[in-house]
Formats: structure tokens, C-alpha cells, sequence
């Protein structure tokens, strides 16, 4: 009995050892260090924080000979896995190696300002492998940030105010206060801002106060002279310790792309497609060999509505001319700068000239008249008198 007792314990040893051995021989290496950021991540809990780059230096001294060997490094959390491989090597056994990679910590604290956070490190060889023992992190939200969830406007027009809404979040892991929110267009000179309050790390279901989100809408007015195309919207949210920012692509139509000044014949027919009253100065630009005059040279044109203005051109001479027409603001800026032509034919005088003609003729007749009236001399008249006998 006691010899059959020993075959047995000898025979569990002897496995135990197969066993061992043969675990031992599919090993690369069982003599490694992990440092996160510097810190031995099996001796200290290393705290990582989201959004940031981290080094993740692995240290192993190869047990065998391999070839294709690759170290590979895991972050798995909540809200998804973030991994790293290096290039493929060769080891040597008794030689020690060394591997640094760089993962991004991931974002996703959202009702914790602190969370747990597996790193796992792996290194395989074409014949070998050796999975390390998992490494705990912690990770926690950056001190102050802000997150820009949303932003969407509404039909952008020229010449119109267009609203901008937009949601920010708090996802630092402190309270931020004083939240101002800017939203320009720098390619047309476009700025509004807004105060949007104080926001909370962790809201509280409890009460409305304590809200680590909030939205507001701020107004853009767009330019009437804003052509019409795609431009960048920049939205910046910002306290006394963090500022973040978001660009966002708009499009802007306009029916007056061209100017809100349109020529028809010898007119200019003004348009104030905005919601204020615009005032405007006409000046031909001088020709020597055309006279050009307007019928208003400063004129007010109502919200929403139109005026026309008409121009009279005269030439010197048979031809076709072309002229300019400047137009000013009241503050002395050119706006506009309209072309306009005119055709003078030979057979065909301007009004002046014609009455110019009309008169002298006149005039020539008149003098004709006169001079015949003061040349003819009057008849004598027959004296009659009574005799008497």
C-alpha cells in the first residue's frame, strides 16, 4: 500500500514538472519591468489622464532564440480599447531588450472624474509568447476642459441675421466658472460673443443649478455685400483656465452677389435687400468727351425696398462711350464702382443740342424779321385841301 502511495505522489511530481517545463519552454521571457510614464507600473498605481500621450517602456531579458518578435500594449476601458505594436526583431536568450510605445489615453469619464483602467502587454515571437501580468491605472479627467458638443445654424443669407446655437460640456475633473462662448467668421469681419454661466464637473440630478452642460445661441448679421460661397465658422469656448475651440463649415447664398446696383438702360436701379436704411453718393467719374448727369446724387433707400436713379450722358461727338459711376458711402468708402455705356449716333443730337439748334434758328428768323420791319420806310400821305372861289 505505502509502495503504491509513493508510485503515485512520484508520478504527480514528475507531471507537475513535464508540465512546468514545457510551460517554461513556450515562454520568450519571464524576467521583465513595465514603466508607464517613468513609473514602474507593478510597483506603483500610475495615474494617466485622458487625452494625453503616454510611454509605455517594456523591459525583457529573452529566455530563448526567436525571430519575428513583436511587443504589443492594450489599454482597455469603458469606453473602448486603444492598442500599440512595435516593429518586428530578433532576440537572443540571456540578452535583455528594450521597447518603448506611446498610446493615447482615451476620453470617456462622463458621470466619474477618476476611473480604473487595464493596461495589458504581450510579447510574441514566431515560436514563443509570453502574455505579462495585467497592469492596473488609474485615470482621471484633465484638470479644466471643454468640450464643444454641438453647432448648427440656420439658413445663412446675406444681408440677414442668422442665429448660431451651441452645446458645451464640462469635462475636466473641476467645476468651471465665468464660461464665455465667440463665434466669428474672420473672412467677413464677423464676431459675437456670450456669457453662458458656470458648469459643473459631476451634475446633479437634484437640482437644475449644478449642470455640467448648457447651450445658448448667439446672432451673426451677415453683410449684404458677403458673397455667396463656403466659409469658416469658429466657435471658441473659454474661461480664465481653459480655452477650446471648434471650426465648422457654413454656407452663405446671396441673390446680390454682384452688388445690390443694378443697370437697366440709362437708370441704376438700387436694392436694400437688409433691415436698416442705406444711404448712398453717386459720382460720375469726369470725361472730357461726355457730360454725365444723375438725377439725385445722394440718395436714401428704405429697408427692404429699392430707388432708381437716372443718368443722363451726352457726347461730343459720334461714338460709344464708356463710363464709370463711383458710389460712396456716407463715410466717404467706395462700395461700388458701375459701369455703364452710351451709344451717340450722327444722325442723332441730345435734347440740348436739338434745343440749342431750335433757338438759334428761331433767333436767326427773328433777327431776319426785325431788320426787314426796320428797313421799310412808311408812305407819305395825300394832303387835301378846300378851295374856295
Amino acid at each position: 500500500m505505502n509502495n503504491k502511495n509513493l508510485w503515485v505522489s512520484f508520478l504527480a511530481i514528475a507531471t507537475v514538472l513535464f508540465l512546468a517545463t514545457t510551460v517554461s519552454a513556450a515562454q520568450i521571457t519571464s524576467d521583465y519591468t513595465v514603466e508607464v510614464n517613468g513609473q514602474n507600473a507593478y510597483w506603483y498605481t500610475v495615474s494617466v489622464v485622458e487625452n494625453e500621450n503616454i510611454n509605455v517602456e517594456v523591459s525583457f531579458t529573452a529566455l530563448v532564440n526567436d525571430t519575428d518578435v513583436t511587443v504589443e500594449v492594450e489599454l482597455t476601458g469603458n469606453k473602448g480599447d486603444v492598442d500599440a505594436e512595435t516593429a518586428f526583431f530578433d532576440v537572443e536568450a540571456g540578452n535583455r531588450y528594450t521597447k518603448t510605445l506611446v498610446l493615447e489615453v482615451p476620453r470617456g469619464l462622463n458621470d466619474e472624474v477618476s476611473d480604473s483602467l487595464k493596461l495589458d502587454v504581450k510579447i510574441s515571437g514566431k515560436d514563443h509568447e509570453s502574455e505579462l501580468y495585467d497592469i492596473a491605472l488609474r485615470v482621471q479627467r484633465e484638470s479644466y476642459s471643454i468640450q464643444i458638443k454641438s453647432v448648427s445654424t440656420g439658413t445663412m443669407k446675406a444681408g440677414q441675421m442668422v442665429p448660431v446655437d451651441v452645446v458645451v460640456k464640462n469635462v475636466g475633473y473641476n467645476d468651471l466658472d465665468d464660461l464665455y462662448i465667440v463665434v466669428k467668421i474672420p473672412a467677413l469681419n464677423l464676431q459675437r460673443s456670450a456669457y453662458f454661466g458656470d458648469l459643473v464637473a459631476i451634475e446633479d440630478s437634484n437640482d437644475d443649478d449644478d449642470t455640467d452642460t448648457v447651450s445658448g445661441r448667439l446672432f451673426l448679421e451677415v453683410p449684404y455685400s458677403a458673397k455667396a460661397g463656403v466659409y469658416a465658422l469658429e466657435v471658441t469656448a473659454s474661461n480664465g483656465d481653459t480655452t477650446t475651440s471648434a471650426v465648422r463649415e457654413v454656407s452663405i447664398s446671396n441673390e446680390f452677389s454682384g452688388g445690390n446696383i443694378v443697370v437697366s438702360g440709362d437708370s441704376l436701379l438700387i436694392v436694400n435687400p437688409t433691415n436698416e436704411v442705406l444711404v448712398y453718393r453717386l459720382v460720375p467719374e469726369p470725361s472730357a468727351d461726355l457730360s454725365v448727369s444723375l438725377t439725385q446724387n445722394v440718395i436714401a433707400v428704405p429697408a427692404g425696398s429699392s430707388r432708381t436713379v437716372d443718368v443722363t450722358a451726352t457726347g461730343s461727338s459720334t461714338g460709344t462711350y464708356n463710363y464709370k459711376i463711383n458710389v460712396f458711402s456716407l463715410n466717404g468708402e467706395l462700395l461700388y464702382v458701375v459701369n455703364m455705356t452710351k451709344s451717340v449716333d450722327s444722325g442723332s443730337s441730345s435734347p440740348i443740342v436739338a434745343l440749342t439748334v431750335i433757338l438759334a434758328i428761331i433767333f436767326v428768323v427773328l433777327l431776319v424779321v426785325l431788320i426787314v420791319l426796320m428797313g421799310k420806310k412808311p408812305e407819305k400821305s395825300e394832303e387835301f385841301g378846300e378851295s374856295y372861289y
